[in-house]
């Protein structure tokens, strides 16, 4: 089981390290988007704000995960994005949906194992 976390662990931050980079740094041409997949990600671009932000937290938690520190906090801060990644790819990319899931799966493996340092944020006090 330890060595399933670790290479869950490992596979995950890496997923965000590279898209991160790759992002961040333009490494990549951006393909040519159609329909609502390209007004999708023309709001997100005028908000000028928010793709370096997801990416910057992308970047952190995937540092995070690779060196097995703080991987707790950085599934709960992961979640929420890899939720929205799949709901993006459910309604918009539908093709590319086996990548996000395999994501979702691994990332819910992983707090399934650190379950014992969430215990504290649902107790009721």
């Amino acid at each position: 089981m330890k060595i399933a976390v670790i290479i869950v662990r490992t596979l995950v931050g890496l997923m965000f390290l590279f898209s991160s980079v790759v992002v961040l740094f333009n490494l990549m041409p951006h393909p040519e988007l159609k329909g609502n997949v390209k007004v999708f990600m023309e709001g997100i671009v005028a908000s000028v704000y928010l793709m370096p932000l997801i990416k910057i937290t992308e970047l952190v938690c995937a540092i995070a995960l690779l060196t097995g520190r703080y991987v707790a906090l950085a599934l709960v801060v992961l979640f929420p994005i890899i939720v929205n990644i799949v709901f993006y790819h459910s309604f918009l990319g539908p093709a590319d949906l086996p990548v996000p899931i395999a994501l979702l799966l691994g990332i819910l493996f992983l707090a399934y194992t650190k379950r014992e340092s969430y215990k504290p944020l649902f107790a009721a006090k």
